[in-house]
């Protein structure tokens, strides 16, 4: 099986329709959303839509920090209500249907198909939202993992960048950079983790959507790099005159 990973949407309709194309033009039989569907980006109802699709269509959906911001975001004397974040949130839940809303509220943390186990963060605590960000948290998701019988690998978001641990002969974790478009053996003798990357809001410098492409068959990763319409994703930020701050749409372009 051929299963396509994609997280941190973000509300970025013409990166998600990018990587979706790229990937059915892959082969991509599964489809994995691995949380944050929507904040910062201007189109939060369409992927939300394009998520309950997927969803009814037996692929996989899991949710993620923003998603459960957008269902409830901080007002008033809330922690972090006057943060540009929680401007972008409050500004999100009022473009999503209550039906909408309930499906984000609704997502589960994790989720395991074809042997693999999905969560937005990481696996020893998924509500707590931690980066999987180094060595010694990936370890802890790792250990995590263990606890589903016969998963031998964890894809994450919530990082924006994409990198892959694995145990080597030795207890401790090795981590790997890997180039885009080229496919990265992953036995399952061995444990790997593997953090996506973001289509709608890459914090590396490139502002191309990132997603990843696993064949269960050979065991083989490739983490993809997607051109898309990136003007026009911070153009439509720009047009909600300030709803949104332009500084979403700065770092669109920036890929930061």
């Amino acid at each position: 099986m051929k299963l396509a990973l994609l997280s941190d949407i973000h509300s970025n309709r013409q990166a998600l329709d990018a990587c979706l194309q790229h990937a059915r033009n892959q082969g991509a039989e599964h489809f994995a959303l691995l949380g944050d569907l929507v904040g910062y980006g201007a189109h939060p109802a369409y992927v939300v839509q394009q998520a309950m699709e997927l969803a009814a269509a037996g692929h996989s959906v899991i949710g993620g920090n923003h998603d459960a911001f957008a269902v409830h975001p901080p007002v008033g004397a809330d922690k972090g209500a006057t943060s540009i974040a929680a401007q972008g949130a409050v500004w999100t839940h009022e473009q999503l249907s209550p039906q909408e809303r309930d499906f984000l509220a609704q997502l589960p943390l994790t989720a395991e198909v074809g042997g693999v186990l999905l969560v937005h963060a990481s696996a020893d605590a998924p509500e707590s939202w931690r980066y999987v960000d180094n060595e010694v948290v990936a370890a802890q998701c790792l250990e995590a993992a263990a606890q589903h019988p016969g998963v031998q690998h964890v894809f994450c978001g919530h990082v924006h960048l994409q990198t892959l641990y694995y145990r080597g002969a030795g207890r401790g974790l090795m981590r790997f950079t890997p180039m885009a478009g080229v496919a990265v053996p992953v036995p399952p003798h061995r444990q790997w983790v593997a953090t996506v990357g973001s289509v709608g809001q890459p914090r590396d410098g490139d502002p191309r959507a990132m997603y990843a492409l696993l064949d269960t068959d050979h065991w083989q990763l490739r983490f993809e790099r997607v051109p898309y319409a990136v003007s026009e994703a911070a153009a439509a930020i720009l047009a909600t005159r300030g709803a949104l701050p332009a500084h979403f749409a700065h770092r669109l372009e920036a890929g930061r």
